[in-house]
């Protein structure tokens, strides 16, 4: 049978017979999409606490990046699941392969011009949430625009929008080329993203949280997230070998699989001298953590200092700082590995006119 036949039965969605978990972030349009998304959130949670008694503890707090700590009390009843830990579990749930699955294709092409593990949950993700509520082959340019409405604002304004709108636009894209089938999101108009000023760290924050952890390998991390501006996996896969000392610069694995250098100054060079004089690195990296180990230590530190800690933040902080600094954003771009100049400005949005102001030089003066 055709792809084109296939559509226009009953059966056609390229995910029809999905029972997935989907935790509410939309809101069906109709009584009967409510009943149905009732009885399918029933069944899941059922299938939820089974997961949730049966799996280790370990293997939950890696799924959902919780701490052992609370999903031992959850799991004996001393404390309620949170909503985080929840979807965490339901999206583990395995979903039974529909009859007719384009999606496995469309993943295998994804991972063929070599897309992140990342991203492919990404994709993953949007696309099973549309399908449960659109026939996604038959769906029209107002049945994509009727789901995108019933997914509500959240506290960045309409990002998860956009995040289906950029996964659905993929695979209709893939969809049209392989099978020759009508793409219904040409000319459409992505979701307006919102622009939230995001946190950022002042220099004496920084101090203050490089003097709260007692290790040098604690301090280096802080230290080279600020100085180098490194996302969690760059800095996560540092080998020694990768450390140019005499430029202070550092070979890493940028985003896309793309090599890059960052930077790293002369505080970053003192506590990462003083750690490994101490620590033998692995074959993984020179810290001796996972990805998780650090992403642990940084929440740890919030929790004791009440100020963000992340990744995310730091980042930001090493742009912002470099922009108060006087640098310019094209060298930020450089210096960061960003791709865009408009990434650049996103994570500098919190440097003021009063800021900028102090490197002005009138021109005629």
């Amino acid at each position: 049978m055709s792809l084109a036949k296939q559509g226009s039965s009953s059966t056609s969605c390229p995910f029809q017979g999905i029972e997935h978990a989907v935790t509410g972030d939309f809101v069906p349009q109709s009584e009967a999409q409510r009943t149905r998304t009732s009885n399918r959130l029933i069944k899941s949670q059922q299938s939820t606490f089974k997961l949730l008694k049966k799996m280790p503890v370990s293997k939950i707090a890696e799924l959902s990046n919780l701490s052992e700590s609370y999903i031992s009390q959850v799991k004996h009843g001393k404390r309620p699941p949170s909503g985080k830990l929840l979807k965490a579990l339901s999206n583990h749930i395995t979903v039974p392969k529909p009859q007719t699955d384009y999606l496995s294709p469309f993943l295998q092409s994804r991972q063929a011009i070599g897309v992140t593990a990342q991203t492919l949950r990404f994709y993953k993700d949007r696309l099973y949430r549309f399908a449960l509520e659109v026939n996604c082959l038959k769906a029209s340019q107002g049945d994509i625009e009727r789901y995108f409405n019933s997914i509500p604002a959240n506290k960045h304004g309409f990002g998860t929008r956009h995040a289906s709108f950029r996964a659905l636009r993929v695979f209709y894209r893939w969809l049209s080329a392989k099978y020759d089938l009508p793409n219904p999101m040409l000319g459409m108009t992505a979701p307006i993203l919102s622009k939230p000023i995001l946190p950022s760290l002042s220099l004496e924050q920084v101090f203050y949280l490089i003097d709260r952890v007692s290790s040098f390998r604690d301090k280096a991390i802080i230290a080279l997230f600020v100085e180098s501006g490194l996302r969690l996996s760059e800095l996560t896969n540092i080998k020694p070998e990768h450390i140019d000392w005499s430029n202070r610069i550092i070979r890493v694995m940028g985003k896309g699989r793309k090599e890059a250098y960052a930077p790293f100054g002369e505080m970053s060079e003192r506590y990462l001298r003083a750690w490994l004089a101490e620590y033998q690195p692995n074959d993984s990296n020179i810290w001796g953590l996972t990805a998780w180990g650090i992403v642990s230590l940084l929440r740890r530190l919030k929790a004791e200092t009440g100020l963000p800690c992340n990744p995310h933040v730091f980042r930001r902080t090493f742009a912002c700082l470099l922009r108060k600094a006087g640098i310019d954003t094209m060298t930020i771009k450089d210096l960061g590995r960003w791709e865009s100049l408009e990434m650049v400005q996103r994570y500098t949005r919190s440097v003021t006119f009063n800021d900028s102001l102090k490197f002005y030089k009138p021109p005629l003066s």
